[in-house]
């Protein structure tokens, strides 16, 4: 009898190891110092942001599954496999803000977008694309966490567009959320919600879905504003370190970052963005580049700002692949953007500016990447494809076609379109380049091993 169970368990074990030659195991993005790595080999990536991809994604009449599918296969076919999307909306108090929301209250989920983030999932994992899953929002367009706030009593809420109270106080409002224990909580819970989805389509779970590369904390997490922010600086840290380790706990395969957007993120201070970057649940330091919002670039005044703007530009990318370097961990440009010539919604107005600012961008970074530097890709914003704002006004309404915009921007301002030719060439011409250097990194890596040994 146990020479009997002895033969079974050998071949039990047998069989288990025969299964790794028949079965591949799922690929993860990972880390390795600098650099990404995937399926063994150097993964650097072009990408953009698609936020509204579970929108598209959701079944019925107010999805348009269709049109998602077209637009993934454009970005396929032009080299751009890294979308940045969003996984969580709550409903919020201010105007020109997302509607319907992925969580109306807490605990209470609108079954239809999580179906609609299943089918993009499943999708994008068909074209070998990657996802980098943001899960809250500092600023107010998609709810955030100054909904926690209202949600859990964290004080009197604060509108921006009240004259008041404004965008500064608003931004440190939104920082109470770190202190905001009970919000945190809810928080978890919507973080476990997603993390441990099946997905309908695939029958994977989120937290063993390949076609997943990281979970975000937030979208562009701060820690405040002016002095008022070092009350927050503290918990901002220990929010970043505990959120992540939260993550990490019931996900071992995925990377996790945060999602901040650099020093303009970090009170303009390099030791705030070097410390909220160190933990050891952080795995990879991100940050984002607006030319316009910081006041670098005026499109009505483009022959005279563009010149300056483009050298803070380049000068704000290297300072950030520096700090990859000190961090030992890849950096990620995962917001820049520009609007058409004059600032112009119309889609056939000119990207003049624009495609002369992607250019250098992309040549930044290329640049950066051929000699070691510790960037890894980039994700421009926004994709707006086939979308085209259906109001004179060009401002969002329940209802209509998403673009790259979020509701509470002119609808067109920043969207990459499916028409702009001379800008996707650009984009086009830059993949193939950053998948070349793939390749000549490979080579290196092998040259590496060799004489190290």
């Amino acid at each position: 009898m146990k020479k009997f169970s002895l033969l079974i368990l050998l071949s039990f074990i047998v069989l288990q190891g025969c299964s790794a030659l028949f079965f591949d195991e799922p690929e993860y993005v990972k880390v390795n110092g600098t650099q990404f790595v995937l399926d063994g080999k150097p993964y650097y990536f072009v990408g953009t942001n698609l936020w509204y991809g579970c929108y598209l994604g959701r079944p019925g009449k107010e999805g348009d599954r269709d049109r998602l599918i077209r637009e993934l296969d454009f970005l396929k076919e032009h080299g751009i496999t890294n979308l940045r999307i969003l996984a969580a909306s709550e409903p919020s108090y201010i105007n020109k803000t997302l509607e319907p929301v992925i969580q109306p209250s807490p605990g209470v989920y609108n079954e239809d977008l999580l179906e609609g983030l299943d089918f993009l999932l499943a999708e994008m994992g068909k074209r070998d694309m990657h996802a980098v899953v943001f899960l809250n929002n500092y600023w107010e367009w998609s709810g955030g966490f100054v909904v926690y706030n209202k949600w859990f009593g964290n004080g009197e809420v604060v509108d921006p567009n009240n004259p008041n109270q404004g965008w500064g106080a608003f931004m440190n409002y939104s920082a109470e959320f770190y202190r905001n224990e009970k919000g945190n909580e809810a928080f978890r819970n919507f973080i476990y919600k997603v993390v441990t989805r099946k997905n309908k389509f695939t029958g994977n779970f989120y937290f063993e879905d390949p076609a997943i590369m990281a979970w975000q904390l937030a979208n562009e997490p701060r820690p405040g504003r002016g002095e008022e922010s070092l009350q927050y600086i503290d918990y901002f840290y220990k929010w970043i370190d505990e959120t992540a380790a939260y993550i990490k706990s019931i996900d071992k395969n995925h990377l996790v970052t945060t999602g901040n957007e650099g020093l303009a993120g970090s009170i303009q201070m390099e030791e705030v963005f070097l410390k909220a970057h160190q933990s050891k649940n952080i795995d990879y330091a991100t940050f984002h580049l607006w030319v316009k919002n910081w006041s670098w670039y005026d499109a009505k005044r483009s022959e005279e700002t563009y010149p300056s703007a483009e050298e803070k530009a380049v000068d704000y990318i290297n300072k950030h692949i520096l700090y990859g370097r000190m961090l030992n961990k890849p950096i990620t440009l995962e917001e820049f953007g520009i609007g058409r010539d004059l600032e112009s919604c119309d889609p056939n107005s000119l990207t003049i500016y624009r495609d002369k600012y992607y250019s250098k961008i992309f040549g930044t970074v290329y640049d950066s990447a051929a000699v070691g530097g510790a960037i890894a890709g980039t994700n421009f914003w926004g994709w707006g494809g086939e979308g085209r704002s259906e109001n004179a006004d060009f401002i969002w309404r329940a209802g209509d076609p998403f673009m790259g915009d979020p509701p509470q921007e002119p609808q067109g301002l920043n969207s990459v379109l499916d028409s702009d030719r001379s800008t996707l060439k650009i984009i086009q011409e830059h993949s193939i380049k950053m998948n070349e250097l793939n390749q000549q990194e490979i080579r290196i890596n092998v040259l590496q091993t060799v004489l190290n040994k």
